[in-house]
């Protein structure tokens, strides 16, 4: 077991004393579950016990899709969000501590372990009085279009991380938080800058998918070697461009120049998949996008037969293994 660390000044005072990013101060606790609700998602909150007295307090502020939050009940309370469905959330206790139910697992995380929750997951989680948080609030969405990018292929299963988060052990993960706090404190206008967002947004999922233990982790740290040929990376740039087209194996190969046999060797060497799976990756990202919009109105199913697929049932279920969800529940989510 390594050794224990004391946390940093910088990250043990962070957000405290700038009224700036105070959003909640109080003692109600609806007040303190519809706040965070709104941080977060909505939950049921109750104070273990009823005489229990809350002193809550809630910091926070957004870089992109990404926002940096300090909670603190002041109070022994069970927080039960049920799935986190559409954010990757990383918790880091500062003082005291929080017992975690995460699916079939159980979790304590203290000032010493930190963890990293899935989307997919059942949560329940029961914080003490004294628990004191910096917590990352991450779009699976933009996690998950990062580590597209970062592949050279869309994703063929949901993203999982492991659950335990030694961050205090990470030089990377400790200078990232301290470098983006330091700078929200000294110039939080720069933060509202798109050009500045996007890259510090993109820093922190790095940081996180590159040293945090994933079923993605393997192949993302492979060395330059696993880098594509040209063939495949020219066929993959088409793919994306004509998407809704009607292609075969054999246009895919004539574009990139190659036979089609080298063409599904390379997808196969750098890319374990084959072209053909690719091009339904690609298809089903732009459903997904589609039904994330609030302002389409088609169902499913057009939405679907739009971008090319034609048997719903296996769609479907294609679908619910790529994103973790059925495509009803997306659009669901969108629409309220």
């Amino acid at each position: 077991m390594p050794p224990k660390k004391t946390i940093p000044p910088m990250l043990a005072n962070a957000l405290l004393y700038q009224p700036e990013t105070l959003v909640l101060n109080s003692c109600d606790i609806d007040e303190v579950r519809n706040t965070v609700g709104q941080s977060f998602k909505p939950h049921n909150l109750k104070p273990v016990r009823h005489t229990s007295a809350l002193e809550s307090r809630l910091h926070q502020f957004s870089v992109g899709h990404v926002s940096f939050h300090r909670l603190k009940y002041g109070g022994e309370v069970e927080v039960d969000p049920e799935c986190l469905d559409d954010f990757f959330l990383v918790q880091m206790p500062l003082t005291g501590k929080a017992d975690i139910s995460c699916g079939d697992c159980s979790l304590l995380s203290s000032c010493q372990q930190g963890v990293v929750l899935n989307p997919t997951q059942r949560l329940k989680m029961h914080y003490n009085s004294e628990c004191d948080q910096l917590m990352l609030r991450i779009s699976r969405l933009e996690l998950e279009q990062v580590c597209s990018r970062l592949l050279g292929h869309n994703l063929k299963h949901p993203i999982e991380f492991d659950c335990h988060l030694d961050w205090l052990h990470s030089p990377a993960w400790l200078h990232m938080l301290e470098y983006i706090i330091q700078l929200q404190k000294d110039a939080p206008d720069c933060l509202q800058q798109t050009l500045v967002s996007r890259q510090l947004e993109e820093l922190v999922i790095s940081t996180l998918l590159s040293q945090q233990p994933s079923n993605y982790l393997e192949e993302l740290t492979q060395d330059a070697r696993s880098l594509a040929p040209r063939h495949v990376k020219r066929v993959e740039e088409y793919i994306e461009s004509h998407a809704k087209d009607p292609l075969t194996p054999g246009m895919l190969a004539e574009h990139a120049g190659v036979s089609v046999r080298t063409l599904y060797a390379g997808f196969r060497d750098f890319r374990h998949m084959s072209p053909m799976e690719f091009l339904r990756n690609v298809r089903l990202q732009r459903v997904r996008e589609s039904l994330q919009n609030p302002d389409n109105h088609q169902t499913v199913t057009d939405t679907a037969i739009h971008w090319g697929f034609s048997h719903m049932g296996r769609f479907s279920k294609e679908y619910q293994l790529l994103f973790g969800e059925k495509p009803s529940q997306t659009k669901r989510k969108a629409q309220a």
